[in-house]
């Protein structure tokens, strides 16, 4: 009952969002930086940042300090292995049949040569790490983002990836996990995991920003319109600029010159 809930309220959050497809810039969030939301969304990110402070942060700041390198590092093989079962659904679904063989054979080596991930050896025979969720394949069907939106405990997002999460939700391994302990435990400690990783992130984040809600809702619109794009967005439509013109590339105008007074020396 809990797949099904979760399939119904994807096909029915996508038919919402049809209505709203686009083509082309717009498909990767052209003016997504609008922030409709913006008084609600600062409230939620200030909740989602005193928790953090109070229990994420000391509790991945801790396990930071406590594990070892070798098993910080092999929980992060891990639970990036899993996420590998999303990557290939999500090249599939963006015909990227090069990239999914490719990631298939990455979870097949790191599944089994790895240890069930816990050392990644696909890198080393070549087989990168891909970066695809279902938030991006919305994307690349023509969907546009949205407005933005910051979640409550999932932190920023928009209309379009808020959508995805239900679709990652369902593709991730881990949902199917029983008994419940074992599922909420791997739950949590991917999350001290994943708030380990960005420890550094977060101490550049306080220490730059003037205003960190803008900073880091302007930060993940342009990673989300980089990852749609492969990394390589088009560059923006300047149309407004049209009527400028450079000075230096403007033609020299002919300017009277004053004439000027004999020398009295050659009087």
């Amino acid at each position: 009952m809990k797949n099904a809930d979760a399939k119904l309220a994807l096909f029915l959050a996508v038919l919402f969002l049809g209505g709203c497809a686009s083509t082309g810039d717009n498909a990767a969030g052209r003016g997504a930086s609008t922030d409709p939301f913006e008084s609600v969304n600062r409230k939620i990110y200030k909740v989602n940042d005193t928790l953090d402070k109070a229990i994420l942060k000391p509790v991945a700041t801790g396990y930071k300090a406590v594990a070892p390198s070798p098993v910080h590092d092999g929980v992060r093989n891990f639970f990036s292995n899993i996420n590998d079962v999303i990557v290939i659904v999500n090249d599939l679904l963006q015909l990227k049949f090069a990239q999914a063989a490719s990631d298939t054979g990455r979870f097949a080596a790191n599944s089994t040569v790895g240890l069930l991930g816990l050392v990644d050896v696909a890198s080393r025979m070549g087989l990168p790490k891909h970066n695809e969720d279902f938030g991006q394949t919305l994307g690349v069907w023509g969907l546009d983002t949205g407005p933005y939106l910051v979640l409550p405990l999932f932190g920023p997002s928009n209309a379009r990836d808020g959508v995805g999460l239900i679709g990652d939700f369902t593709l991730d391994p881990v949902t199917y996990v029983d008994p419940t302990g074992i599922r909420l435990g791997l739950s949590g400690v991917r999350t001290v995991d994943t708030r380990a990783n960005l420890l550094r992130a977060g101490g550049i984040l306080d220490q730059a920003a003037l205003d960190p809600y803008t900073f880091l809702r302007d930060a993940y619109l342009q990673r989300r319109r980089s990852l749609v794009y492969d990394g390589s967005p088009p560059l923006e439509d300047y149309e407004d600029f049209g009527d400028f013109e450079d000075p230096e590339s403007a033609a020299p105008t002919n300017v009277p010159v004053p004439a000027t007074s004999p020398d009295p020396a050659q009087k």
